[in-house]
């Protein structure tokens, strides 16, 4: 296991969302602090506030995808590419797992609610759930994209 993939798992089993688990292993690429990176992406655990959408590990990868690819202000060709990059993450992801959407991915092992109130973080939590492996998923796919597509100097200027 790649430190930044057990950083990953470190960070879910702390308590950490889905989406903050695979944002947060970045930090270091983005320059950003990883309280920043963990408060950027609060909002996408759970499928996006728990609402059951996106699985929050593919909106992590898009964060992090934005924060080293995009400058901001991209032209319409500039958007174009990042879209496909953030597509070609997705659907890894998605061959990988039969989905992207957060409820589908659950819904074989547990009981699929929008409930705003996260469950507790029990051993019996992380039984049942495909989260962990998830978050371990998307960090691969991001490890072997960046590896395959160096960062862009105008963006890494930026950082």
């Amino acid at each position: 296991m790649t430190p930044r993939r057990q950083q990953a798992q470190d960070l879910f089993l702390q308590g950490y969302n889905c989406s903050q688990a695979v944002a947060g292993a970045f930090a270091d690429l983005t320059g950003l602090k990883q309280d920043f990176m963990l408060r950027l992406s609060a909002s996408f655990g759970g499928g996006f506030g728990r609402l059951r959408e996106i699985c929050g590990t593919v909106s992590g990868m898009g964060i992090v995808l934005g924060l080293l690819y995009s400058t901001g202000e991209d032209t319409p060709q500039e958007k174009a590419a990042h879209y496909a990059r953030v597509q070609e993450v997705a659907k890894a992801f998605e061959a990988r797992n039969g989905s992207l959407i957060c409820r589908e991915l659950l819904s074989a092992k547990v009981k699929v609610t929008t409930d705003p109130n996260p469950d507790p973080r029990t051993p019996e939590y992380f039984k049942k759930r495909p989260c962990a492996k998830l978050v371990d998923d998307a960090v691969q796919i991001l490890e072997q994209y960046l590896e395959s597509h160096p960062i862009p100097e105008k963006t890494a200027a930026v950082l």
